[in-house]
């Protein structure tokens, strides 16, 4: 007996050496061969799914068929009969002994200890990474990101933590069913976008009464019906819910062949997205409440633009008309026409500088003016400064939808052939709804301006184009 402790010792104080839980298996399976003198050993985890462990842990010969197992000891951890310990092939070719059996059971009741405490370690850990990642999550959602960056952030950090293949993220449709919208897939992402779960499936019953949705193989489950499950096994469609309100569906999908979700990681997965549907929820909060304090500022200085400038511009423009018409012909009078004609320019421009100021920002303008006036403020990027715009008549209202679309395809060319030339440093835009045809016709007229010296271009259709010393302008008609 003596003899047979060091040998015991050593397997023992191997087997709680590592708390990680594959390396604790492989120390029970080494030690258990030692102590015994056998060639085989195999230790075969009784629900491999629960640990994550599809494979058997074994040691013997590569390459030689397992011998006749001889001897075979539970390996117990508290109540739970983790597995079997399978021992064959005796070095020595004789039987197992009484005394190999008794070292073995010694050795797995350590090892139910150790595997526990392993289970534990490792329970922790992976609650630590999900719980750190949901905080990460939470602070980049807060910090401003967009509301397209936000999902994708959602997506992105879930996949990696729960060892996916793809993380998406799907929103409520007009039709009653649910589209991917945000794809984080290492491979191929645009083929996944767009795919839908059609209204009335079970599965999508489910997500819209706020319970997840489990599965171990994607593309044989009869209850997925996507264009895409046949590309996912194991995967989990977690409700993204806060405040009672279902604002989308995270799905987290391992690829075909690989271990299905252990109940630790579905449960940590729901309680992630959880936490990321709150933290979507406030962050959209946040966006709105700094667009809405951006709507105020912009409408308190439209107002003070028009109630002060505007009003003193006018009045100012007034009194130099009035003062015009009494002066005689001759330098001062023509000065006077001048500034009249300045003033009238600058409050042109002022009111579309307030015009601008009521639009919001994040939305796509659906006026005639106001999607003219989002084209000169991005060719501003270009020309290193913004161009100057005028409107004259009702262009909202008398220019068709098709005629808009080429006026603003017109206006887009002309500024991006002014942003080629170095030699640019003013651009006049003006749209006039009240001119008219040779032939009579009511017509809406586009003129860009520039004070460049650039060559004339080609003549358009009911327009010209033309380079002169004082500049080069572009005018183009269209009948309304």
């Amino acid at each position: 007996m003596a003899d047979e402790l060091p040998p015991l010792l050593d397997a023992v104080l191997g087997v709680g050496t590592d708390l990680e839980l594959r390396t604790t298996l492989r120390h029970i399976v080494d030690g258990a061969a030692e102590l015994t003198g056998a060639r085989q050993a195999v230790l075969v985890a009784r629900d491999p799914h629960r640990d994550g462990l599809t494979d058997i842990r074994a040691q013997g010969p590569p390459d030689v068929p397992p011998a006749p197992c001889s001897l075979r000891v539970p390996v117990r951890v508290r109540d739970e009969e983790f597995g079997e310990l399978s021992l064959a092939d005796k070095r020595d070719g004789g039987p197992f002994a009484a005394e190999d059996e008794r070292l073995v059971r010694l050795l797995a009741e350590q090892a139910g200890a150790a595997i526990g405490n392993a289970r534990l370690y490792e329970a922790a850990r992976r609650r630590e990474r999900w719980v750190e990642g949901a905080a990460a999550v939470t602070t980049a959602l807060l910090s401003g990101e967009a509301a397209d960056d936000a999902l994708t952030t959602v997506a992105e950090r879930a996949r990696v933590l729960a060892d996916a293949a793809a993380g998406v993220i799907l929103q409520p449709t007009a039709e009653g069913g649910m589209e991917i919208v945000t794809a984080a897939v290492p491979d191929a992402p645009d083929d996944i976008l767009g795919t839908t779960i059609a209204p009335g499936t079970a599965v999508l019953d489910q997500l819209l009464g706020g319970e997840p949705v489990f599965t171990d193989d994607a593309a044989t489950d009869p209850r997925m019906t996507t264009r895409v499950r046949h590309r996912f096994g194991p995967s989990m469609l977690l409700p993204l819910q806060a405040g009672g309100r279902l604002i989308g569906t995270l799905a987290l999908c391992r690829a075909r062949g690989t271990r299905p979700y252990t109940a630790v990681e579905r449960h940590l997965a729901t309680q992630f997205a959880s936490q990321a549907a709150l933290a979507l929820v406030l962050a959209d909060a946040r966006r709105r409440r700094q667009r809405l304090a951006v709507y105020e500022d912009r409408d308190r200085i439209a107002r003070d633009l028009h109630d002060l400038v505007v009003q003193r511009l006018f009045a100012t423009g007034m009194m130099l008309e009035s003062t015009q018409r009494r002066s005689p012909p001759g330098a001062v009078h023509d000065i006077l026409g001048r500034a009249v004609d300045e003033l009238q320019s600058t409050v042109q421009e002022v009111r579309t500088a307030i015009f601008a100021l009521q639009q919001p920002p994040a939305d796509a303008p659906a006026s005639l003016r106001a999607r003219v006036l989002r084209e000169t403020a991005s060719a501003a990027a270009l020309l290193g400064f913004p161009p100057s715009t005028h409107f004259t008549g009702p262009v909202d209202n008398r220019v068709p939808d098709e005629t808009a679309a080429r006026l603003l395809t017109a206006l887009r060319r002309a500024l991006a052939t002014a942003s080629r030339r170095g030699d640019v440093t003013r651009v006049e835009v003006t749209v006039d709804a009240t001119t008219t045809l040779p032939d009579g016709r009511d017509a809406v007229r586009l003129t860009v301006h520039d004070d460049g010296a650039g060559a004339a271009g080609a003549d358009g259709a009911t327009g010209a184009t033309g380079g002169t010393g004082a500049g080069t302008t572009v005018t183009r008609q269209w009948p309304l």
